[in-house]
């Protein structure tokens, strides 16, 4: 059964397209780019309107003349990503090529595509409100606290018209909804986003969309071949909250028609072959850059680790290992302490050593052994920092 006609890839182009405004976290944002034109391959312009204020009206002369200046700015798209799929002619169920074809790209599309660029779009926009400085501390006790203010902020911005989304990481998420203020103040509403109308909690009309952690960093590794996919960057932060206008940031998607080679016309296996591409990117417009804002999750400072009595190497007795981390006395922090290799890798964690001191007993070990640990050290389940390696040599 041939399927390789422009009709069925447009229409797979179309129904992946739907997709993903329907479950991205962050598809809304593609309803506000109606007035971004495409220049060129990667060039899109996106207009901004600035207008005079009133003037008092003159007796004599009339009206005082304003004008109307719309800036056309050029912004570059970054995000050209894409994907070669087969799929074996033997896997052809009852059903056809075609239906299978389309859960399989219609599964791709929601577990890797809309979580990278979900992923992508939050860390540009939190990115953004770092870079200039629009952040409220998180209260970990007090999660409706760090919302309102928030949102507080955004409004002194653009007002209390405006309709406002806020993105929650899971453990703040959680958080909020163990909290008193939650059941009072929480309600349910509808958010439109491209075709369908959902029903999400908001606060006072502001949607609130809890976001996986996953997807909620400051910063991330976008792998450029072979496996492909992200992960977050060795600094990356955690995104807890982020307030922005629901039309604050454009996300101009092109997804190109996917191609579709039948086995005959596929010269690399007996398969069905679809090529999927989509080129993306967000801007905020700069009217709006001072209307996205963000907590974070605070940095877990090691200071260095250390042991009680300078015993290098370890002799015959017990060896306490301890890390020294900054606010730890106000801060509930996990421990795990694990052994490793010289450099840190293949590390495997060590029973009962989750503690910020580490019992290390000598005489377990062979003479002359040199021993590697290192301690990663958490902070609400979600926040983690990996200490230096530590080495012990066993002597006698």
């Amino acid at each position: 059964m041939s399927i390789n006609s422009i009709e069925t890839a447009i229409a797979y182009t179309g129904e992946l397209d739907k997709m993903f405004a329907q479950k991205s976290a962050t598809g809304f944002f593609a309803d506000n780019n109606l007035t971004a034109k495409f220049v060129g391959g990667k060039t899109v312009m996106i207009p901004d309107v600035e207008f005079q204020g009133l003037a008092d009206y003159d007796r004599n002369t009339g009206f005082s003349r304003g004008a109307i200046r719309v800036a056309n700015t050029s912004y570059t798209m970054k995000m050209d990503r894409a994907r070669s799929l087969q799929i074996d002619r033997e896997d052809m169920d009852e059903s056809g090529i075609a239906n299978l074809a389309g859960k399989i790209l219609g599964e791709y599309v929601r577990t890797k595509v809309i979580p990278e660029c979900d992923a992508y779009v939050l860390s540009k926009l939190a990115g953004l409100a770092q870079s200039r400085g629009n952040t409220v501390e998180a209260d970990f006790e007090k999660p409706f606290k760090t919302l309102v203010k928030l949102i507080q902020k955004v409004q002194s911005v653009v007002g209390y018209d405006e309709e406002l989304v806020a993105f929650v990481d899971s453990i703040m998420y959680a958080q909020l909804q163990n909290s008193e203020e939650f059941s009072r103040f929480i309600t349910v509403s509808e958010f439109k986003q491209g075709e369908i109308n959902l029903k999400v909690n908001s606060l006072n009309g502001v949607a609130i969309i809890p976001v996986v952690n996953e997807r909620m960093k400051t910063a991330y590794d976008f792998v450029a071949n072979e496996a492909g996919g992200f992960t977050p960057a060795e600094n990356a932060k955690e995104i807890l909250m982020l307030v922005c206008p629901k039309k604050g940031a454009h996300l101009v998607k092109k997804t190109e028609n996917m191609r579709i080679f039948s086995p005959e016309q596929n010269l690399d296996a007996d398969a069905y072959k679809f090529d999927y591409r989509i080129y993306y990117d967000v801007f905020v417009k700069k009217s709006g850059l001072d209307a996205v804002w963000a907590s974070f999750s605070p940095e877990i400072k090691i200071d260095e680790i250390y042991d009680y009595g300078g015993n290098f190497p370890v002799t015959a007795s017990n060896v306490n290992i301890t890390v020294n981390v900054e606010n730890a006395d106000t801060m509930e922090y996990g421990y795990q302490w694990y052994k490793c290799d010289e450099n840190g890798e293949n590390g495997v964690a060590i029973p009962g050593e989750t503690s910020a001191t580490m019992v290390l007993n000598g005489p377990d070990y062979e003479v002359d052994d040199l021993l590697h640990f290192y301690v990663v050290v958490s902070l609400y389940d979600s926040i983690f920092k990996k200490s230096e390696v530590v080495t012990l040599l066993i002597s006698r």
